[in-house]
């Protein structure tokens, strides 16, 4: 799975099989679990929300050991994340990192909301609003469509934050990482990429 495009076929290919109701992983975890004890050799990091509704293992079929997973409210990058990612491809070799977005997300909503009432919402949730009111300020938060549109702009303002990051700038630039950006369909449960 040394490729960026090895890895984003393998990710492709279990999302089909979970789609068609035909997974292959996640039924023995106890197997599972030990046959992965060893040394990890993950090929794919994800990078989504927390949102219940989207488990990354599972929408794209993977078992123990095959991914990395990071969750935030909104796939929202800070120094852990951008730390995580790092190490994942720098030590770890992973040739892939995909941002998944997902409709109807709870913290574009918030955004949203406070852009629109123009009260902060305080805490750290704030930091979330903070990190995803540009996408929600390019699409304007009085269009009618301001919801879909702002969520996959948020996904690609965090694929290009990720390709200019200082150390996966030049692995990108190599062709030895890609870093993509994907939406997640909550009815259908299908992955779709976005163009970049």
């Amino acid at each position: 799975m040394g490729s960026p495009r090895a890895a984003l076929a393998e990710l492709l290919a279990g999302n089909r099989r979970f789609v068609s109701g035909q997974p292959i992983h996640g039924h023995d975890v106890t197997a599972a679990a030990a046959a992965a004890s060893g040394d990890q050799q993950p090929y794919a990091v994800l990078l989504g929300c927390i949102d219940s509704r989207v488990p990354l293992e599972a929408i794209f079929d993977q078992t123990f050991g095959s991914i990395c997973v990071i969750r935030t409210g909104g796939h929202v990058l800070d120094r852990a994340v951008l730390g995580s990612i790092e190490y994942v491809v720098g030590q770890l070799g992973v040739p892939l990192v995909v941002v998944l977005g997902h409709e109807r997300c709870g913290a574009v909503a918030s955004t949203v909301d406070t852009l629109r009432g123009g009260r902060s919402p305080g805490g750290s949730l704030a930091h979330l609003v903070e990190q995803i009111a540009p996408a929600v300020t390019e699409v304007g938060v009085d269009d009618p469509r301001v919801h879909p549109l702002a969520i996959r702009r948020h996904v690609l303002r965090t694929v290009r934050a990720l390709r200019a990051d200082a150390l996966l700038a030049a692995p990108v630039a190599a062709g030895r990482l890609a870093v993509v950006g994907a939406l997640y369909d909550l009815a259908t449960g299908e992955v779709a990429l976005l163009e970049t």
